[in-house]
């Protein structure tokens, strides 16, 4: 049984859009950890965690804990 060419292009086209909404609709976090404003760790639902580096040299380490900004560093 042979189907008519718009069933299958139909068919193809409906596939195509429904792959791509469900994409669309996952929220993405960042793959790669980099750098986040303060308020962009806040905003995406984390914390602000400060901790020293423990050399005796009095830097400190600040990070986003939480959130779609998880472990990145905060400037």
């Amino acid at each position: 049984m042979r189907k008519s060419s718009c069933t299958v292009i139909a068919a193809l086209a409906l596939s195509v859009l429904c792959d791509t909404g469900a994409r669309a609709s996952v929220p993405h976090a960042a793959s790669v950890p980099g750098e986040v404003t303060a308020t962009e760790c806040v905003a995406g639902g984390g914390v602000i965690v400060i901790s020293a580096d423990g050399d005796g040299s009095g830097a400190f380490t600040t990070l986003c804990q939480g959130g779609i900004h998880d472990g990145q560093a905060v400037t």
